[in-house]
C-alpha cells in the first residue's frame, strides 16, 4: 500500500487519480483550496495550495508520491510554474516522487515534426495553457535536483467534455503524439488514471515524460 497525496484533487484527472487509487488501496490525501469534495469516499482532505510551502514539505514528507494534478495557467498568468523548485526541493528531502499531469500541447506530431502546440490547427484558447505546460516539463528536465519526477501527457482530446468509458487498453510513448488510423488523438479519464496510477505503482518512467492515448 502506498500514500499518494494529489494536489487537484477536484479537478478531472485529479479525481480520477484519486479514484483508481484508492479503488486499488492505496492511501490517498486529496488536497484543494477548499479543502472538501462531495465526489470522493475514503480520502484524507487537506486544504491548501502550491504556495503554501509548509504543506507542500508536510505532504513530501507522508506521501511516497506526490501528485500535481493542477492548470498551469490561471487569469493567464503561470500558476504552476514558479513552485517548480519548490517541488523538486520538498521531493527530494524527503525521498518522494513527484507526477505531474501534463498537457498534450508540447507532443510532437511526428517523431520530426513541430509540437502540437505549434501547428496551426491547435486552438488559441488554449495555447497559454499547453506553453506553460510545456515551460514546466523544460525546467524538470534542465533541472540539477536529484529528485525522481514523472510527467504524463494525455491524448490531444482528454477532459470533462469527452470522458470516454473505461477499457483498460491503451498505447504509451514519450514526446509523440499518438493518433488512431483516423488522426483522432484520444484518451478517457478513467484509462489515463490507469496509466497514472501503473507508473506509481511500478516505476518505469524516471525523470521522464510519457504520453497516454488510445
Amino acid at each position: 500500500m502506498t500514500t499518494v497525496a494529489i494536489i487537484g484533487v477536484t479537478g478531472y484527472a485529479g479525481g480520477h487519480i484519486a479514484d483508481e487509487a484508492l479503488r486499488r488501496g492505496h492511501d490517498v490525501i486529496g488536497v484543494s483550496r477548499s479543502g472538501n469534495s462531495k465526489t470522493h469516499t475514503g480520502l484524507t482532505y487537506r486544504t491548501g495550495s502550491l504556495a503554501d510551502k509548509e504543506l507542500i514539505n508536510d505532504l513530501a514528507a507522508q506521501a511516497s508520491v506526490l501528485v500535481i494534478a493542477v492548470h498551469a495557467v490561471e487569469a493567464d498568468q503561470p500558476v504552476l510554474l514558479p513552485y517548480v523548485p519548490l517541488l523538486l526541493d520538498a521531493s527530494s528531502e524527503h525521498d518522494c516522487r513527484l507526477g505531474i499531469v501534463g498537457g498534450a500541447g508540447s507532443l510532437r506530431v511526428s517523431p520530426d515534426g513541430p509540437r502540437l502546440v505549434d501547428t496551426p490547427e491547435f486552438p488559441d484558447l488554449y495555447k497559454a495553457e499547453a506553453l506553460a505546460h510545456a515551460e514546466v516539463l523544460e525546467v524538470l528536465r534542465g533541472s540539477s535536483s536529484p529528485a525522481d519526477w514523472f510527467y504524463v501527457s494525455p491524448a490531444a482530446v482528454f477532459g470533462s467534455y469527452a470522458p470516454g468509458e473505461r477499457t483498460e487498453k491503451f498505447r504509451i510513448s514519450g514526446d509523440v503524439l499518438l493518433s488512431d488510423a483516423e488522426g483522432n488523438s484520444f484518451i478517457g479519464g478513467e484509462d489515463f488514471a490507469i496509466a497514472f496510477v501503473d507508473e506509481i505503482e511500478k516505476p518505469t518512467h524516471h525523470r521522464a515524460r510519457f504520453a497516454v492515448a488510445y
